[in-house]
């Protein structure tokens, strides 16, 4: 917090150009090393406003809007776990805003949310490897909007939009992310019954394939293994395994993913205390 207090000094001074380069980067990594949520949920909305007040002064800042998107989208999905839910779709809308702003940023996407599906389809093809990170979070950062939209129609109508961009980063480098984009179209296929669209056979590889890249240290993707899969399918014995992998998980194997592991297991404790509800 001192770190952030130094900075909004400098900005003050009109010298944010000095310091953002070493400073914004490292307090992004250090967030996702921290095991104390209550510190994170009570600390985090000094970044946040700290990179809504940069992106005033530098509104097409590539990185500042790549970093806007990741906290956004981080905030809003650890707002239910700070006891503040209501909040969730607030800040998710403010993680699609700045993901949309990202894309924006290369010029075959500006626009990207009122492209006819096919146009938006070629465009991505234009894009290349380089641009895989922006096209990551940018998709995310969508997709954690319309998960908490409650179901709007508006907002599911993207769902397709947010397919295709996680397609594409699947063409370019499927192991971005710890596999991040498999692990979206793992949920994506394996969270409707077959007779309104699921397609489990296609969730299961997904999920074994982000398994596979982030070499199992990524807990989020047992959990929503678990959740998406073997939930939906009623096997149950791999919903116990699951679930029980990432329990015993040892966080300091994967220090850089403390925090979505803490989150992770958090939520692999409550649905192993359903187990009998749901099965």
């Amino acid at each position: 917090m001192a770190a952030l207090l130094l900075l909004a000094a400098f900005l003050s001074q009109g010298c944010a150009s000095l310091v953002l380069p070493p400073l914004v980067g490292p307090v992004v990594k250090n967030l996702n090393r921290q095991s104390d949520l209550e510190l994170v949920c009570d600390g985090a909305p000094s970044y946040l406003l700290l990179l809504d007040s940069l992106l005033v002064s530098k509104p097409d800042d590539t990185r500042l809007l790549l970093h806007g998107a990741q906290a956004y989208t981080a905030y809003a999905s650890l707002m239910p776990e700070c006891g503040r839910p209501e909040r969730a779709a607030v800040l998710g809308e403010r993680a699609r805003a700045y993901g949309l702003r990202l894309l924006d940023t290369h010029k075959d996407l500006a626009g990207a949310e009122q492209m006819p599906l096919a146009g938006f389809s070629d465009a991505l093809a234009s894009v290349g490897p380089g641009e895989v990170e922006k096209l990551f979070w940018g998709g995310y950062s969508w997709a954690t909007w319309i998960g908490f939209s409650k179901g709007a129609p508006a907002a599911v109508a993207d769902l397709p939009r947010v397919e295709q961009l996680m397609l594409r980063v699947l063409a370019l480098d499927e192991g971005f992310y710890h596999g991040g984009a498999h692990l979206f179209l793992g949920i994506y296929h394996g969270s409707r019954p077959v007779l309104l669209g699921g397609r489990p056979e296609v969730s299961r590889s997904h999920f074994e394939r982000a398994l596979a890249l982030g070499k199992r240290r990524f807990l989020p993707t047992l959990v929503a293994y678990a959740e998406y899969y073997a939930r939906q399918t009623f096997d149950r014995e791999l919903y116990v395994r699951l679930l029980e992998e990432a329990l015993a998980f040892d966080l300091s194997l994967a220090p850089d993913l403390t925090l979505p592991n803490v989150l992770a297991r958090r939520r692999a404790q409550k649905m192993l205390a359903k187990v009998e509800d749901v099965f």
